[in-house]
């Protein structure tokens, strides 16, 4: 049209502006607004309201005010999109002052606020709204009470859902999409399943989201077979529903499923957005596949996502769960505007890994951006002291976390605090600490075991054991008790002692969560979980690098795990024991050895001298010696 030099009108101008809106095109939108200006369509009604349309719908509010604000004429439809400019962009509080101000409120404006404040989870400001709202003699629709379920959603409020729910179906609104679409919402996000599923199959008409719903619900209860069923059975997979399996897959410890599923939707050649890469990229930090991370991040730059916060925020976990803090911190730099979750991941990445020096300068950028720490930010900064032995740091922290900031404490507040003090050297203090705190079982619980790492890191059989027998008796089914009781004994050798910590942890029906490792070669993990070495080379090749570096205690747990012993079994854990200067421990597993009906090799005598020879037991050695021959 313009390479026609046919001149725009009002009906073009407005045309071309929606497209713009729709698409959220800031970039040509300002450009049109200048081909508005310079044909002199800016005192048009249509086409102002259509600008600031554009504005609002591409997050720029200010531009949005300034159009209106150079007006000579406005109606409804002038105020309103002004209004949604503002709650479109999270300024809820200049939108109440755009509200308060308009002459004539129609029920889309009520409509704009409610759904508003329902997406930051404002129920009760949502519930005032509706209220005067009725008060005004202004008839609830379909979008009022969708608005109305959504924010009972956000705030997983059930019984205000519920109620929200029984108002939907006397009015009469339970025919709308909308609405049953934000029942299904509402009731997936309480995990209410058999809600979602009576609601999923009172709909007639099902939508995409409808779809969605359903297989998020699925999802929330670990039932990845459904949201599969429910997902192939979707008309037409959307962005969003192939986001939905990977986030559910995901959540559910299954990375490498959702791994899978992000990249068939690639090959199918949709388009992922910035929570697709955000869902993937989670699914990374869980494997800690760093080549599969890297492959994401190249998807995330190509679409330029890597700078928005949810995408962002992703990588810089990723890369962190991964130990490359260097791209992880890359990563933070490239976020264009930070929200209080990158803040977050970044000071917990740095502190984490031991940089707290460079995580409290993070707090400090935080600080200095005008952004206010949450509980979040604490429970990052505490296990950053802890990790760092800040103790007056963690304690000034801790301080002021209720007298300067007025959050409240937390369970996990306070169990970081007993850690950083225990970990310090500092029972008494973490003791009167968590004696002060006793609100709930949990607290108890968590100081426990804290105090029991400290105990097992300074070796302290007294603590641990007094420890051990508190912690059972508020929790019998908890693990850590007797795990963390049977290690401390290991390492001061009282083996007879620990067995019997074993056995108890076995009549009581206590299962212990198997350890897990994993290795990345050529894009491929391997892992190795405790108990399941089936196979005796496999559990040879764990063990013997196990002591390779010096982990005596997994190299006993492998040891331990090998379902069929042979010779060189034995003789590997012997020698571990014997070179790491545990003589009676290794001479225990020789007569085990013995008993188990296997004869002892040229190999077994040679660890066992080399045992006695690193232990200076002479009498021992010279016996072992003048044996040998016999074998």
């Amino acid at each position: 049209m313009r390479i026609s030099s046919v001149r725009p009108d009002n009906f073009s101008f407005t045309s071309t502006l929606s497209a713009c809106a729709g698409a959220c095109e800031l970039r040509y939108g300002k450009k049109v607004h200048a081909l508005v200006v310079v044909s002199g369509y800016v005192s048009s009604l249509p086409v102002s309201n259509s600008l600031i349309d554009v504005y609002g719908k591409s997050f720029s509010p200010c531009s949005a005010s300034r159009v209106f604000e150079e007006m000579g004429l406005r109606n409804e439809v002038s105020w309103c999109s002004l209004l949604f400019a503002h709650v479109n962009a999270n300024e809820l509080g200049i939108a109440g002052g755009v509200f308060e101000d308009m002459p004539n409120r129609v029920n889309i404006a009520w409509n704009i606020m409610i759904a508003g404040h329902a997406r930051c989870g404002d129920i009760e400001v949502c519930f005032s709204l509706f209220k005067k709202m009725q008060e005004g003699s202004f008839c609830a629709d379909q979008w009022t009470l969708s608005a109305l379920m959504n924010a009972c959603a956000e705030s997983q409020e059930p019984v205000c859902g519920r109620v929200v729910h029984c108002l939907i179906v006397k009015s009469g609104w339970g025919f709308a999409v909308e609405v049953n679409n934000s029942i299904l919402s509402f009731y997936a996000s309480i995990s209410s399943h058999d809600d979602v599923v009576k609601a999923f199959e009172s709909i007639e008409s099902r939508t995409q989201v409808s779809w969605n719903s359903i297989i998020d619900a699925h999802m929330k209860i670990g039932d990845t077979q459904k949201a599969f069923i429910a997902f192939q059975q979707v008309p037409e997979r959307n962005v969003v529903s192939w986001t939905s399996m990977i986030t559910g897959h995901a959540r559910n410890g299954h990375g490498g499923h959702a791994i899978s599923i992000f990249v068939d939707m690639m090959r199918s050649g949709l388009q992922p957005d910035n929570f697709t890469l955000g869902a993937v990229l989670h699914a990374c930090s869980i494997l800690a596949t760093l080549g599969h991370g890297k492959m994401v991040h190249s998807f995330a730059i190509q679409y330029s996502y890597h700078a928005y916060a949810y995408a962002g925020n992703g990588l810089v976990n990723m890369y962190a769960k991964c130990g490359d803090i260097d791209s992880s911190n890359q990563a933070f730099d490239d976020i264009l505007v930070k929200d209080i979750v990158s803040w977050n991941t970044m000071l917990l990445a740095f502190g984490l890994h031991g940089w707290a020096s460079r995580a409290l300068r993070v707090h400090e950028e935080m600080l200095a951006s005008g952004l206010n720490p949450d509980k979040v930010t604490f429970i990052a900064l505490l296990m950053t002291c802890s990790h760092s032995g800040l103790i007056d740091k963690g304690q000034a922290l801790f301080e002021s976390m209720t007298s300067f900031y007025g959050l409240s404490l937390e369970l996990d507040h306070v169990a970081c605090m007993v850690d950083v003090l225990a970990r310090g050297g500092y029972i008494k203090e973490a003791r009167e600490l968590s004696n002060k705190h006793l609100g709930t079982l949990g607290v108890k619980t968590r100081s426990n075991e804290a105090l029991f790492g400290a105990s097992f890191t300074k070796r302290d059989v007294k603590m641990g054991t007094e420890l051990g027998k508190e912690l059972k008796a508020l929790e019998p089914e908890n693990e850590m008790g007797y795990v963390v009781l049977s290690n401390l004994y290991c390492l001061s050798g009282q083996w007879k002692e620990a067995q019997i910590v074993r056995k108890a942890m076995v009549d009581q029906g206590v299962k212990k969560m198997p350890g897990c490792s994993w290795i990345e070669v050529r894009n491929k993990m391997t892992t190795f979980v405790a108990a399941t070495m089936l196979v005796p080379r496999l559990a040879m090749v764990w063990l013997t690098c196990m002591q390779s570096v010096g982990d005596i205690d997994s190299s006993n747990q492998a040891f331990d795990d090998i379902l069929v012993k042979d010779t060189v079994s034995w003789n590997t854990m012997l020698l571990a024991f014997g070179l790491h200067g545990w003589a009676s421990r290794a001479l225990q597993v020789h007569e085990e050895k013995l008993a188990s009906g296997l004869n002892p090799d040229k190999v077994t005598i040679i660890a066992l001298l080399m045992t006695c020879s690193h232990s200076e037991l002479i009498d021992k050695g010279q016996a072992l010696f003048e044996t040998m021959t016999s074998f």
